[in-house]
């Protein structure tokens, strides 16, 4: 097997250049190649100094994922940098594309480093779980200093190379189609300097107030995840101590940590969202549909968010509204969502007005027919979407994609009311549509093949993270929310309190809990809007115009600045439910809510998986870490249940009465787990 490391010389400078696409990961091959160059360095008396580059569209991305969990092939990360860093000829990194977690190490390890200005630095392996593994929690402080390396290791966000050259991390800026070139020249100038720049026995200074501050700075950022406060930790605890020593703290911290549940849940989502990607029984060489202009039906909240994903991907957007005032309220809200960012440094003056050239508004519904892909946004009624479809039906160009951005409602008998069911599909954009990552491309009986492989591709572009589902009440995610709702409401009446079911959420790593969604959303969403008509909890609530946030007032009381605080009118409202629904009271237990609310939703995500209405329980927990914000450290409901242990979760079910999925049981029965 060809070696995915090249060893070639310009005079006196030795070059590695690796080619292992697409990101040049550090697998074992990558380590065996560089170990072998650095050793030729070492024996090769002409040989002067060493640039280590890489050919393709990237610096070394990260380790070999796939490594994960298998024996360590040698020579390890930790040996290689450490050998890289120890030859007594200067090593310069020629850095492009992006040098992360091990890239970055390695790059730490070299003696030099020289960076495109378009390149990103970072240490990204807290997003895993994780933390820099090979030397990273000891170099980094040292050759950057401490606030920059706790920024980079404990938050896994890259810099830039211009941030990273004024922190000392590069030393100097390359023009972006000359770097090995300069990376040679800039070896040569190096080649006799003495001694060389090792940034292991480089000494590190820090105020002691600098950990305080960065952990009580990122609190709420930090919630719940281990590996952060680890890394802060390590760095905390090595600082004052010599390399030796930290890199040992380093690696127990390390094999500590990825022998954890938070990591493996960590790793499990990285792959669900890659695997989520691939749609079952089609040919991955299908030929796409042409999306060059596509069209809103609705200039809300959700059509305004959806038409800013394709805006900001460089795609056209025709939005339709029936009146001028909506339409205008809808673009001028989509103007200042982007005048926003602009403010925050996000985007430049010209780029908010770029995406908005790209905008078309209009009142006219046949100037839809010039759309490749048109998105409905309109309010969730089934007569309404029938309605529009029916008249999309007439206009619309043959093979444009015509899809229901519907919440819960049937996509087939939305496709029946046109001559084009193949052509018809679901696209659920969660709300904030611009700002939320999940997509449920929801398939319908009908749909085509290229339609389907169509949708999964654009939501690429959009940078969207898409999930395929099937035609059922409220999907993949909102049909498993239901169950969590309705069990919320039912233990409100046997004698636990709004806050209790919202905090035990909380606890359990939820942004928030129930009550607390319902008063952000709008408690009245949906209601039937007869205060006569009093049937529950809720009604009574709308009755008095308790409506959530936006009111002041929902299932919590709410100050001027929105800061909630328990009821005692609500308090008050559930007694007189508890009293005449005559509802036994028990003293609930926070255990007792986790199996009511959470095991109830793996029990649904069973039967969504038998039925076929998602491909796979990664697809699931993929749904529910970007859209409902369960906790990534948990790795999504069906993977969460697997560690909890299904027969666990079966007997939880069976405790309170309720009737277990056939392939719940089936799986907790055989030992078995909904992923792997």
């Amino acid at each position: 097997m060809t070696s995915p490391i090249t060893i070639s010389h310009q005079g006196e400078i030795l070059i590695l250049t690796s080619d292992n696409p697409p990101v040049n990961a550090l697998g074992a091959a990558v380590r065996q190649g560089l170990q072998a160059g650095i050793r030729e360095a070492a024996a090769d008396e002409s040989v002067k100094a060493v640039v280590i580059t890489c050919a393709g569209r990237t610096f070394f991305a990260g380790a070999d994922i796939t490594e994960f969990g298998k024996p360590m092939q040698e020579p390890s990360l930790p040996t290689l940098v450490d050998a890289i860093e120890a030859l007594d000829k200067p090593v310069v990194a020629a850095i492009h594309g992006t040098a992360l977690g091990g890239g970055c190490e390695v790059a730490l390890a070299c003696h030099y480093r020289i960076a495109v200005p378009s390149a990103k630095l970072g240490l990204p392996e807290v997003k895993l779980g994780i933390l820099p593994g090979a030397g990273g929690t000891q170099r980094l402080p040292r050759v950057a200093g401490v606030a920059l390396a706790l920024e980079m290791a404990a938050k896994g966000d890259p810099i830039p190379a211009g941030k990273a050259q004024e922190a000392g991390l590069v030393d100097r800026l390359a023009g972006e189609n000359s770097l090995l070139d300069e990376a040679v020249a800039f070896a040569r100038e190096v080649a006799d300097q003495r001694p060389l720049p090792r940034a292991s026995t480089r000494s590190v200074e820090a105020d002691p107030t600098v950990f305080e501050q960065f952990r009580k700075a990122n609190a709420k950022r930090f919630r719940g995840f281990e590996a952060p406060e680890t890394i802060v930790s390590v760095i905390e605890q090595t600082i004052a101590k010599p390399y030796a020593e930290g890199v040992q703290v380093e690696r127990a911290n390390f094999m500590k940590l990825i022998m954890g549940t938070q990591s493996a849940a960590q790793r499990h989502i990285f792959f669900a969202e890659r695997k989520a990607s691939k749609i079952d029984g089609i040919a991955e060489d299908i030929q796409l549909r042409d999306i060059r202009r596509v069209g809103v039906i609705g200039a809300g909240t959700m059509g305004g968010g959806i038409s800013m994903n394709f805006l900001s991907a460089g795609i056209p957007v025709t939005i339709v509204e029936m009146a001028q005032e909506a339409l205008d309220r809808g673009t001028g809200v989509i103007r200042k969502n982007y005048e926003a960012t602009a403010a925050k440094g996000r985007m430049t003056a010209e780029q908010v007005d770029g995406a908005m050239g790209l905008l078309r508004p209009t009142l006219d519904f046949d100037d839809l027919a010039e759309c490749d892909l048109v998105i409905e946004a309109v309010y969730e009624s089934m007569d309404v979407k029938k309605d529009v479809f029916g008249r999309l039906d007439k206009i619309a160009k043959p093979g444009a994609i015509l899809a229901s951005n519907t919440s819960y409602l049937n996509i087939d008998e939305i496709a029946a009311v046109t001559s084009r069911p193949q052509d018809v599909l679901g696209l659920h954009f969660f709300s904030p549509a611009n700002v939320m990552k999940l997509l449920e491309i929801v398939r319908g009986a009908k749909t085509a093949d290229d339609v389907l492989a169509t949708a999964m591709a654009v939501s690429k572009k959009i940078r969207k993270v898409a999930v395929v589902a099937g035609v059922c009440h409220g999907f993949i995610g909102n049909r498993m929310l239901m169950p969590r709702q309705v069990e919320a409401n039912k233990l409100l009446l046997e004698g636990a309190s709004p806050e209790q079911i919202d905090r035990v959420h909380v606890e359990f790593g939820m942004p928030m809990g129930p009550f607390q969604m319902a008063d952000l959303a709008g408690v009245d969403i949906g209601w039937h809007r007869d205060p006569n008509r009093i049937d529950n909890i809720r009604d009574a609530l709308c009755a008095e115009g308790r409506w959530g946030q936006k009111k002041g007032a929902g299932f919590y009381d709410y100050d001027e600045k929105r800061t909630p605080s328990p009821s005692p009118r609500v308090a008050a409202i559930i007694d007189e439910f508890r009293a005449k629904t005559g509802t036994p009271q028990h003293a609930v237990t926070d255990e007792e809510i986790v199996e009511r609310t959470l095991y109830t939703m793996v029990n649904e995500g069973a039967k969504i998986l038998a039925e076929g209405m998602a491909q796979r329980a990664s697809d699931i927990d993929v749904v529910w870490i970007y859209g409902y914000g369960w906790p990534v450290y948990r790795g999504g409901p069906m993977f969460w249940a697997d560690t909890e242990g299904l027969a666990k979760t079966v007997a939880g079910l069976e405790k309170h009465g309720f009737e277990v999925a056939p392939l719940l049981r089936e799986k907790a029965e055989k030992g078995g787990k909904f992923n792997g």
